[in-house]
């Protein structure tokens, strides 16, 4: 601690450029303060500053030991801060992006329960489908689901996001079930143009991912009204859990090929690298990590089916 301390005082003499403005900063004597500078240049074997009766300068060494003394300094104060956050009751306001249909479904029944845990938090939401640059635009913490694209970020899994097929009982008992992925052709396939080829399904066939090309009356780029439509017999489409979870437990829709499942994501928090993570960010993740978990209550009835 001593050498420690010893670092603080020679940063502060550098930074005042001044024996007598830096001892009183440090509250300290300028003999104290001249002496410890004295010691520490015995201890190191070399000279770190330049003394006139008018200024102080860094030698060679000085320059070099005073920017390695301000990283340890830094450090260390990082590292104190990084604690006392652990231990800080979450502050301030905590801007949150996440996806249209998943936010109002998932998040925004969470939100006041989060909020009542936390009463010194205020909370700033963005839902929408477009893909945000946290740090450019502002943003604490975002949801984003299927595959990262920005490895600069940390991400923390929140849940699996399965996909399956899906159809209501009426259109399987008018057109049949489809049993393999090819048979897809025969039936009026309800496409979401948000993802990637859109009309090119994919599936696990043989042990391999298989692009299927389908086809239908219906394109949209929302999943709530894939969902309508498939739930009104017009149609199968292919969503994740988390937006017909409940209409596969309530027999609204069945599943089907769940034999060639292919691809499984996961629903993921992102938020930008940084020395330590921040108290609002910390407990905002931890308390959406519980809420949904490796078996989300929207898999609740799927994970029935599968056995699982």
């Amino acid at each position: 601690m001593d050498r420690l301390d010893d670092m603080c005082v020679f940063i502060r003499v550098v930074d005042c450029r001044s024996f007598t403005l830096a001892a009183e900063r440090l509250g300290l004597s300028k003999s104290a303060v001249s002496r410890r500078m004295a010691d520490l240049e015995n201890r190191l074997g070399a000279r770190l500053l330049n003394r006139t009766t008018r200024s102080l300068s860094l030698t060679e060494v000085g320059q070099a030991f005073y920017d390695r003394c301000t990283r340890i300094v830094a450090d260390v104060e990082e590292a104190e801060r990084a604690v006392a956050d652990l231990h800080a009751q979450p502050r301030g306001t905590l801007r949150i992006n996440a996806p249209m249909s998943f936010g109002m479904m998932h998040i925004a029944p969470a939100i006041a329960e989060f909020l009542r845990r936390h009463p010194g938090l205020e909370i700033e939401m963005d839902l929408n489908d477009r893909y945000i640059d946290l740090i450019e635009e502002g943003y604490d913490v975002a949801v984003r689901i299927g595959k990262l694209r920005d490895s600069s970020l940390v991400a923390r899994r929140l849940a699996p996001n399965r996909r399956v097929v899906v159809g209501s009982p009426g259109y399987f008992r008018e057109h049949g079930r489809p049993a393999h992925p090819d048979d897809l052709g025969g039936h009026n396939c309800l496409i979401y143009t948000n993802a990637p080829l859109a009309d090119q399904w994919q599936f696990r066939v043989g042990g391999e991912v298989r692009s299927v090309k389908v086809s239908g009356t219906l394109r949209v780029n929302n999943g709530e009204v894939l969902r309508e439509a498939a739930v009104g017999g017009h149609g199968i489409a292919i969503l994740p859990t988390f937006i017909i979870g409940e209409q596969i437990a309530r027999g609204h829709l069945d599943v089907v090929l769940m034999d060639f499942a292919a691809g499984d994501g996961a629903v993921h928090a992102v938020y930008p690298h940084g020395r330590h993570l921040s108290p609002k960010v910390r407990v905002f993740v931890d308390f959406l990590a519980g809420r949904f978990g490796p078996v989300p209550y929207w898999d609740a009835s799927l994970h029935v089916l599968t056995g699982g």
